[in-house]
């Protein structure tokens, strides 16, 4: 199995993504690699880490994630990894779940909702580390319930 990291989903994912067939709700996994400070793509200085200028981020997504529906299942740190080898661990996972795969692209498409992806991509720019961590980790898995 090949895995390829990415940090910003395209038009053409949330449209294989649409085009599945998937009925009832969706879960997203995110194993995110944060930078150690943000670097915001218009180059403003800024002291905070990129795990901080994800927090801007989250605050936002949690917040239209909620009023579609969708709600945060679980966040937390990466302490261990049980299984696998890896050089460098994820900082954080965290689990989303939507209604619907029309409502997660509802959520977070830019195509849908530009104000909200317009904060995403900066953020997630900034905050997630663009150099993916070594070894077969994906960056989000979407899932039936």
């Amino acid at each position: 199995m090949k895995v390829v990291n990415e940090v910003l989903l395209t038009a053409d994912d949330f449209q294989r993504l649409l085009g599945a067939g998937i009925e009832g709700p969706v879960t997203l996994v995110g194993l995110l690699k944060f930078r150690d400070r943000a670097e915001y793509p218009d180059g403003r200085e800024t002291g905070l880490t990129g795990a901080e200028a994800f927090g801007l981020y989250r605050r936002e997504l949690l917040r239209r994630a909620a009023s579609a529906g969708g709600r945060l299942v679980h966040s937390g740190p990466v302490r261990h990894l049980l299984l696998g080898v890896v050089e460098e661990p994820w900082d954080e996972v965290f689990v989303m779940e939507y209604p619907s795969a029309e409502t997660f692209v509802d959520v977070i498409s830019p195509w849908r909702s530009p104000n909200t992806a317009n904060i995403a991509a900066r953020v997630w720019r900034a905050s997630c580390s663009s150099r993916p961590p070594p070894g077969p980790r994906p960056s989000s898995v979407l899932s039936r319930k």
